[in-house]
This record gives C-alpha cells, sequence and structure tokens, in this order.
C-alpha cells in the first residue's frame, strides 16, 4: 500500500472495530484528518493492535498521530495481554501524603510504563494527565485526579510526564482550566461553574502555569461553562483559549478540543456549528468520537484551512525516537525498575 503525501488536518476521528473497513480507509485520507483515538474496542491483543496502528499508519504521509486515552485506573482501554494494569492517579497523591519523594519517583516509572507499552504496540499520544484537582465532588473525574492540592497535582504531574517522556511520548493535561468543581458529568449534561476567574486562576490553573512551554505540549480545555468569564464552554471560548491560555499563560502549544459528540458541547449547535466554534475559539484539533455519522457529516460541510503553525505543533507531538517492541521492553533495566516499584507500591488494581 503506498502511502497518501498529505499535511495533517484539524480533525481527530476514532474507528469501530479491530482492522480498518474500506470506509474508514477513505474517511482517514480525508485531508481535514489529522489523526485517531482508539477505544477499548479496537484491542483484542497486542499483535492485532500493532497490526492496527501500522495499518492506519501506512495510509498517509506523515502519519495520522495515533492516540488513545490511557490513563490507569478506571480510565485505561487496553488491559490484558501483557498490559500494566496501571493504578488511579488518586492513589500516587495518597502515596504522596505518606512519602512524597517515593511518590515523586513512582509517578515517573508510571508514566514510562504506561508510555512504553502504548509506543511499543504503536500508540503514540495519550491524552494523561489529568491536572483536574479533587474537591470530591465529580464523580467523572474523581480517582483520575492526582490531589485536591494544586502543588501536589503539578508536583506528581511533572514527574508522572517526565516518565512519559523517557519512553518518547509527550502528555496532554486536561480539562482546562478545571472539570473537578462540577458534579454534572460533561458527557452527559452541560456542567456550570458559577465560581469567580480570580479563584479560578489562584487555584484550579496552578498546574498549567507551572508546566506550560516543554513540559506540557498539548491541552485539552473542560464543557464546563463558568459563566463569570464566559457563556460557551471552556472549549469554545476565546476568553480562555486566546486570553487566559494563550496571551496570560503564554502558552504555545496544541490545543485540543475534548469530544465534540458529548452533551457537553451541544450548546455549540450541529456538529459543524461545534467545530467551526472550537477551532474560531483557538483549538488546534478537534475530536470527533462515537459517532461516525458525525464525522462524515463534519468532513463533508467543514469549510477550514488549519494554519501551518497549528500543523506543525500537531506534527510535533508525534514521538521522534523509535520505540522497544514489546520483547526488548521487558529486558529493559528501567521498565524493569519500573513494574518493580508498582508493584511494590500499587499491587492491586484499584478502580
Amino acid at each position: 500500500m503506498s502511502s497518501l503525501i498529505m499535511p495533517l488536518g484539524p480533525v481527530m476521528v476514532d474507528v469501530q472495530g479491530t482492522t480498518l473497513t474500506t470506509t474508514e480507509r477513505e474517511r482517514l485520507q480525508h485531508p481535514l484528518v489529522g489523526g485517531v483515538i482508539l477505544f477499548s474496542r479496537n484491542f483484542t491483543d497486542r499483535a492485532q493492535l500493532t497490526a492496527l496502528c501500522a495499518e492506519i499508519n501506512a495510509l498517509r504521509n506523515p502519519g495520522l498521530l495515533i492516540a488513545v486515552d490511557h490513563e490507569g485506573g478506571r480510565v485505561q482501554r487496553f488491559q490484558s495481554d501483557g498490559f500494566t494494569h496501571l493504578p488511579p492517579m488518586q492513589a500516587l497523591g495518597k502515596f504522596f501524603e505518606e512519602d512524597p519523594e517515593e511518590a515523586i519517583i513512582a509517578a515517573q516509572a508510571i508514566g514510562f510504563i504506561l508510555a512504553s507499552e502504548l509506543r511499543a504496540c504503536g500508540v503514540e499520544l495519550s491524552f494523561t494527565p489529568v491536572l483536574d484537582l479533587d474537591y470530591g465532588v465529580s464523580e467523572v473525574i474523581g480517582t483520575r485526579s492526582f490531589h485536591r492540592d494544586p502543588e501536589i497535582v503539578t508536583r506528581l504531574a511533572e514527574s508522572l510526564i517526565h516518565g512519559l517522556n523517557k519512553a518518547g511520548m509527550a502528555a496532554c493535561g486536561k480539562h482546562f482550566p478545571g472539570h473537578g468543581a462540577v458534579t454534572v458529568d460533561s458527557h452527559v449534561g452541560v456542567p456550570v461553574d458559577d465560581r469567580h476567574l480570580n479563584e479560578i486562576l489562584d487555584d484550579d490553573v496552578v498546574p498549567y502555569r507551572w508546566l506550560s512551554g516543554t513540559l506540557l505540549p498539548a491541552v485539552m480545555p473542560a464543557h464546563v461553562i463558568y459563566p463569570e468569564v464566559d457563556h460557551q464552554p471552556a472549549g469554545f471560548s476565546p476568553q480562555w483559549l486566546q486570553r487566559v491560555l494563550r496571551r496570560s499563560l503564554a502558552y504555545n502549544g496544541v490545543i485540543f478540543s475534548d469530544d465534540l459528540s458529548m452533551e457537553g458541547a451541544s450548546v455549540a449547535g450541529s456538529i459543524t456549528q461545534r467545530a467551526m466554534a472550537a477551532l474560531g475559539a483557538g483549538c488546534d484539533m478537534v475530536l470527533v468520537c462515537n459517532n461516525p455519522d458525525s464525522a462524515d457529516e463534519l468532513l463533508s460541510t467543514l469549510d477550514y484551512n488549519m494554519p501551518e503553525q497549528g500543523r506543525e505543533r500537531v506534527q510535533a507531538l508525534k514521538p521522534n525516537a523509535f520505540s522497544m517492541d514489546w520483547e526488548e521492553l521487558q529486558e529493559d533495566e528501567y521498565y524493569r525498575y519500573a513494574q518493580e516499584l508498582r508493584a511494590r507500591h500499587f499491587s492491586a488494581p484499584t478502580a
């Protein structure tokens, strides 16, 4: 199969099964597509996942960015055939309260295991870490959050990111400016956070301020409305993405929208209106998941020329170092050390 030479586009889509259909190959070769997000349904075993990623990569040059939500705890798409059961990030936060120094070391080890196993199968990016603070009210965030204290969140996230980077994977912080203080799940509702801007900046935004730059080359905003700042959810808000993130925080990395098929995005209108609102607010790439009809509708109606700077940002997320295959990984000295740390401190999988 010869690769189609075409720059990356601003839309990330998904696929339905464990191999590509003819329709999906055609969709992935659309000039507006720039990435693919995988889910548990796309995985049966490592050999199949590796073959699927290779099949996706062979379609285009440069290859599409292959991503997944693989955080640990209950959000881990691949959990069998050798993939390590990773602890939820809250477990690292609790460990930090007992032994900060050892928790920092463990966070890097967890990040390395996470990224190296994905990369051994051809997955290039995980949408992690979650930087939301744990206010104890958000079920959808819950144990995905490191801690309530933004300094602890920052320190553990920084170490986890070093582990990702050690395996050649970039990081994506989410959900800017913070999803932890609302009870409504943006997958099924429209969360509203009534706090004032300064309160959010002094608390929830702290990890983004400290990590922005080379450590955090990608950010995903929340489908949460902060009416004291803007009537639109953060992912559709120039106030949040341009005034706060780009200008106040001087952030120059990729901004991904959260899934435009989620209920929290419905306030922006049709799928094309949602995409244009997100791109117009400052997102570089928009996600359309679990709805191939919506993806096709968007690809057939979106009139958008991706800025070259956006293409370069997204392209920079693709790993530029070779990855170990699975057998090489099992013999890697640091991987073995990381597994020993994980087993010592987080022996049983935790929800």
